[in-house]
């Protein structure tokens, strides 16, 4: 068995795939390297054959009818022989250093036979034209280099969510947790990360700059115009993760508190986006999303809205969505989260 399979999403990538399957095959024999061709229509699939060749003992292609990013994961999902499972968006790539360091990581931990459900790295925004890459790690929100559970964990910053970026889960886990994304659908590694958290026991985080997040192409799903126009997929997104879950089950206090700070941010990622469109008909969205929230759940809505970005998202008028905007691109400055 392979120790790490990474899943390479690909949708006409044949600019910039090279880049990522060439720092994955770094890892050497310990990789299980899965390219999906999700129905491209340039050399997407004629890349990944060469590579198959070149090594058929690392990688593989999967080639399949356009489902869109959740179904090239889930497919890769349903391929995946590796202990652990990562998936690498065909734009973005890895640490070659880094890698070497987590996969001895994870040699030692199965030899120890402390090998965890979760595996937490930092990831790098790699913005074209910034001066200054930042980096987000989880120091001060999670024990470093030691086994723990959720009920070790500490305080998050509001940039500190655990994203695909960052998880590195046991492929045993996913399968069992019957995890299955949206088709045609954008921003489902919302779902990736958020849905399994429940069945994960043991953790571990390592300090390292493993996953390097490319933001920088203007169709890119992260682009601002592009999230606007894809607001009711980032609806349908939250809707889901909300009733992924019923919170009053989770037995973990600080997981619960964790998974509502995570709602919260789709909660206030979709208002801004609705707010910032700024038609009727978007605001009525607004609305009938919060709406929506307390209807499904009232005390995990009271919970949401009384907190500070909560409220912010619902003060009236003109001068509240004011506010917002500014607040957005102050936000963005200092996170550079698009």
């Amino acid at each position: 068995m392979k120790l790490l399979t990474a899943v390479v999403p690909c949708y006409n990538s044949a600019e910039y795939m090279r880049h990522a399957i060439d720092t994955l095959l770094s890892g050497g024999d310990d990789m299980e390297i899965i390219i999906v061709n999700d129905g491209s229509k340039d050399d997407t699939e004629k890349i990944g054959i060469e590579y198959q060749e070149r090594y058929p003992d690392i990688v593989r292609i999967v080639s399949q009818e356009n489902g869109g990013h959740g179904e090239a994961v889930n497919t890769g999902l349903a391929n995946a022989n590796g202990l652990y499972f990562k998936v690498i968006d065909s734009d973005d790539w890895v640490n070659e250093k880094a890698l070497h360091q987590v996969i001895a990581k994870l040699k030692d931990l199965i030899a120890d036979g402390s090998s965890p459900d979760l595996f937490i790295v930092n990831y790098v925004y790699e913005k074209v034209g910034a001066k200054r890459k930042k980096v987000i790690n989880y120091k001060g929100a999670l024990p470093k280099d030691e086994i723990f559970t959720w009920d070790d964990m500490m305080h998050f910053r509001i940039d500190q969510n655990i994203l695909m970026h960052s998880a590195i889960y046991r492929t045993r886990l996913l399968k069992d947790c019957g995890i299955k994304l949206p088709k045609h659908t954008f921003y489902v590694d919302n779902i990736f990360v958020y849905q399994p958290l429940p069945y994960v026991k043991t953790l571990y985080y390592m300090d390292v700059n493993l996953y390097r997040y490319f933001i920088g192409r203007d169709d890119q799903s992260v682009n601002e115009e592009v999230m606007i126009r894809r607001v009711d997929q980032q609806i349908r997104i939250t809707k889901i993760m909300i009733e992924s879950h019923d919170l009053t089950t989770i037995k973990s206090k600080k997981l619960r508190k964790y998974m509502i700070k995570y709602l919260s941010m789709m909660m206030v990622v979709s208002s801004v986006l609705l707010i910032k469109e700024g038609s009727d008909e978007s605001l009525v969205k607004k609305e009938e999303l919060w709406d929506y929230l307390k209807g499904y759940d009232k005390r995990l809505y009271k919970r949401i809205r009384s907190c500070i970005l909560g409220r912010s998202m619902n003060l009236p008028g003109r001068f509240g969505r004011k506010i917002v905007g500014v607040g957005y691109e102050v936000a963005r400055r200092i996170y550079k989260f698009n």
